[in-house]
């Protein structure tokens, strides 16, 4: 009778079949203290941005000045007024655009009561997270994230230094700008 080899294709199984262990493992820990919530579908996708739908044709108005120009990217902010997410106030919300076609929102923020009024906004907006034990960010950064078919909504705040950023894509664009270009141009 002929036995086969049973190979197992667990992590670590390759660790220690690679004889890296303790970098590995290290670096896995690095990677994994910061916190990842999964992501939550969206109930009702906007496919936009607060009524802004995403790859609209994007320029400067009396509501919006372009604030940087690198060439195929160009952002705009909001003109005259101290930006807000629904009713609260935030430091900066920028608008990307790639070759004139809307496709990104970034929201940076202070404070533990901002980022709870935030939380709720988004929750109220784009669902509920998972309360789930184990689903939920804790430690040092937390990453909160929902997903839907146009829109992909990602948070992240850092504890220590009580900074938010969000992120509001749009998913077919970054599809679009992944196929010709490397990970980091949009």
């Amino acid at each position: 009778m002929t036995t086969l080899p049973i190979q197992l294709n667990s992590l670590a199984h390759w660790v220690i079949r690679c004889r890296a262990g303790f970098p590995v493992g290290f670096f896995l820990c690095l990677v994994l203290s910061g916190s990842l919530a999964v992501a939550v579908p969206i109930i009702n996708d906007p496919n936009g941005f607060e009524n802004i739908p995403w790859e609209a044709t994007f320029s400067e108005t009396d509501q919006f000045v372009k604030v940087e120009d690198a060439g195929r990217l160009q952002t705009y902010e909001i003109k005259g007024t101290a930006p807000t997410l629904g009713t609260t106030a935030v430091d900066s919300m920028r608008f990307t655009t790639f070759e004139g076609k809307f496709g990104r929102v970034t929201v940076r923020y202070n404070g533990k009561d901002t980022h709870e009024h935030i939380l709720a906004y988004l929750q109220s907006t784009y669902g509920p997270l998972d309360r789930t034990p184990g689903q939920i960010a804790v430690g040092p950064i937390k990453v909160y994230a929902w997903h839907g078919f146009d829109t992909e909504v990602t948070l992240r705040y850092e504890t220590k230094t009580e900074r938010g950023i969000i992120f509001f894509e749009s998913r077919t664009l970054r599809e679009k700008l992944a196929e010709g270009n490397s990970g980091t141009v949009f």
